[in-house]
């Protein structure tokens, strides 16, 4: 582990070089998560280095004082741009809130990345109201709800289950019910021809959280962007389906170098 300081806290983030020398992936979690959601898209780092980050609040990184929405989002930005600056990575990944945090990166600011991979994500990613009620008031509902089959999991085995009920305990419940808040007041969908770089959707085939045609829309407002579904999979193909995940990954990134 290593970490960056900046705006007053420090934000942790994990390396992966295996000799690639394609251009450095910078990888951020979703919400209630951290670095560890991407420990399966290691491997890439054969054709090109990763770099692993938790945002402010999650993992190793320093938590901030801050409201959701906005506030929050912009917060995260901060974080992911003090890594990238760092590490000097030009493609962004982002996982759901992960991925609201990208495309504000890239809206809100001036850095312009080689390309994009959003998964788990949409331009407009509103919450249950029930959900949000529990995650506030009743946490154990929350993340029991989150990891029944056909959520974060289509059908998870027990020991992805228990590893990602375990994250979200560590994380918190003040912080994950402050990133969902910030996911649901997260929208942009009125901007996306705003994003001229290349854009991969990838979706589960499964995730009701984020729906396909999330993705789907996603690829027909981008300029430059296409969808990818990962079969047998719900809103976190990357820890249920790594192969696959992995594959339509690398298969973006040679396109980019065409």
């Amino acid at each position: 582990m290593e970490t960056v300081s900046h705006h007053g806290r420090r934000t942790a983030y994990e390396s992966t070089d295996r000799g690639g020398d394609g251009p450095r992936i910078c990888c951020v979690h979703g919400s209630g998560s951290s670095r560890d959601l991407w420990r399966f898209q290691r491997e890439l780092g054969a054709e090109n280095p990763i770099v692993a980050l938790d945002l402010s609040g999650h993992g190793d990184s320093t938590d901030i004082d801050a409201t959701t929405g906005y506030p929050t989002l912009s917060a995260y930005v901060d974080d992911l741009l003090a890594v990238v600056e760092r590490t000097d990575a030009r493609i962004l990944l982002g996982s759901s809130l992960g991925g609201a945090v990208v495309v504000h990166a890239f809206l809100e600011r001036e850095f312009e990345p080689d390309g994009v991979v959003l998964t788990g994500t949409g331009a407009r990613m509103g919450v249950l109201d029930d959900l949000l009620q529990w995650l506030e008031t009743d946490f154990d509902r929350a993340v029991e709800f989150l990891h029944q089959p056909g959520r974060l999991f289509a059908d998870p085995e027990p020991t992805l289950r228990e590893r990602s009920i375990e994250t979200m305990y560590d994380c918190g419940q003040a912080v994950t019910y402050r990133d969902f808040r910030t996911c649901h007041a997260f929208d942009v969908r009125d901007r996306l021809g705003e994003i001229d770089v290349p854009v991969l959707a990838v979706y589960g085939e499964h995730d009701p959280l984020t729906p396909p045609w999330y993705h789907e829309f996603l690829a027909t407002e981008i300029p430059d962007a296409q969808a990818v579904e990962i079969s047998d999979a719900g809103h976190l193909s990357m820890l249920e389906r790594p192969d696959a995940f992995n594959e339509a990954i690398t298969t973006f990134l040679r396109t980019l170098e065409d």
